[in-house]
């Protein structure tokens, strides 16, 4: 080979190299920079397939169910400390929590070291009952709350019987009060509008060593939120966005205002003259059964990417 044949082979290599380097893949494990979060659920509250549902969206899943479709989690590794948190107590709690453990640095521990609740709708606490003494009979699981939240759960059979027993240590929460889990890992709760029966509602700022994350799985809609969404979404680096419902057609047979949620077009309408870096800061979660976005090969969804958002994938991992 000639040494001019040999550079230009030298060149192409490393520009392949580049080329791979640069196309960032999914992947369910972190960077080597340490603390990250990991997607372990995408889908409301119900589940997908939802119960009753005889629509297309939902029919072949009952007969092959897509493991892909769990309801709305979040997991975070805290390198500082090796430890490990849960945002939400869904009803795939168990697979969930499989997840967790083998995320980030893989250990024997079945249970996190904190879980973090939103509020008192099904989807987002129900998972709790797998802490009891039917199922793993746990000890003094950290459980973050609000006021009314905690009231809820020590209130109410059976979630007080955990409390009882110790199967789990309820944290407070306070609006806007930060939670300082290690040197370099904060998480706030930040009240929202949402329906309220039994507890208030809350998303978090997660703080990392480097980056941010907003999560705000459930709310009414954005203008009845005191907070700017746009002014906030300026503040973080990625941004978990509610996404129930892509528009009102899905739901025509519900009357919306009994289950407000901003549709996705309503908040690409809302973004749509933020730059592109902006824009991509947000991730479409918690998607109901009949959001046409499950199907990434639907129009929903090439829209959503054509317009520069993106929809949450489960396993998908961030660095922080």
């Amino acid at each position: 080979m000639t040494r001019k044949n040999a550079i230009h082979t030298w060149l192409f290599i490393n520009m392949i190299g580049a080329i791979l380097i640069g196309c960032e893949q999914p992947t369910n494990q972190p960077k080597k920079s340490g603390t990250a979060l990991i997607v372990l659920g995408t889908i409301q509250d119900a589940g997908s397939p939802h119960i009753g549902c005889r629509k297309s969206c939902c029919k072949a899943l009952f007969d092959k169910a897509d493991s892909s479709r769990l309801v709305t989690a979040l997991g975070l590794f805290d390198a500082n400390t090796n430890k490990k948190y849960l945002f939400e107590a869904s009803p795939n709690m168990p697979q969930q929590l499989k997840k967790l453990k083998a995320f980030a640095m893989p250990s024997d521990k079945e249970l996190p070291d904190g879980i973090f609740l939103t509020h008192a709708h099904i989807g987002h606490y129900a998972g709790l009952m797998y802490l009891g003494k039917e199922a793993i009979n746990s000890k003094n699981v950290p459980v973050y709350a609000m006021p009314k939240m905690q009231h809820f759960l020590s209130n109410n059979g059976p979630w007080n019987q955990l409390v009882t027993t110790k199967n789990i240590a309820l944290i407070p929460l306070e609006h806007k009060q930060t939670v300082l889990l290690s040197k370099d890992l904060e998480i706030t709760p930040i009240v929202v509008p949402h329906r309220d029966e039994y507890s208030e509602t809350v998303g978090f700022r997660i703080q990392g060593p480097n980056r941010s994350v907003l999560f705000i799985p459930d709310i009414d809609k954005w203008e009845n939120w005191e907070i700017d969404i746009i002014d906030t979404l300026k503040n973080v680096d990625y941004a978990f966005l509610d996404a129930t419902f892509y528009s009102g057609k899905e739901v025509n047979f519900r009357d919306i205002s009994e289950i407000p949620h901003p549709f996705i077009i309503e908040t690409m309408a809302l973004f749509k003259h933020l730059p592109k870096r902006e824009k991509e800061k947000i991730f479409f979660i918690h998607l109901n059964h009949t959001n046409p976005a499950l199907d990434p090969n639907s129009e929903a969804s090439r829209t959503i990417e054509k317009n520069g958002f993106k929809i949450a994938h489960i396993n998908k991992v961030f660095d922080l």
